[in-house]
């Protein structure tokens, strides 16, 4: 089975989420990303389709909006910064992210416990 990110026929990449905006993979999350530049504030929005909403203050610059969301998303889910890794999406709104061991998780996250 390939990788979550790994780059099947045609540039397309499995979207290993399902049809939610988050899946499980051991103890790491894979968070779908909808990104959202230039925003009045740096927040956590709504799942819309199999992504989720993020908005940064940071301007899109040279994947410059993407850094800033992770240095903004670490604390949401009581990790470092490098815990978290960017699968695919560094200079695009549509990203993917493997959360390593999150110690909690935002309240749009429905799931109740953090079991593995």
């Amino acid at each position: 089975m390939p990788s979550v990110g790994a780059v099947m026929s045609r540039g397309q990449v499995r979207n290993a989420t399902g049809d939610s905006f988050f899946a499980w993979e051991g103890e790491v999350l894979v968070v779908n990303i909808l990104g959202k530049p230039s925003a009045a504030k740096d927040a956590i929005g709504k799942p819309k389709g199999t992504q989720l909403k993020v908005s940064v203050t940071a301007a899109p610059v040279a994947g410059k909006a993407t850094d800033h969301m992770v240095r903004f998303l670490a604390p949401q889910f009581g990790v470092s910064v490098a815990d978290i890794e960017v699968v695919f999406g560094r200079e695009n709104v549509n990203k993917q992210l493997r959360i390593k061991a999150p110690k909690k998780l935002p309240p749009v996250f429905t799931q109740g416990t953090l079991s593995f």
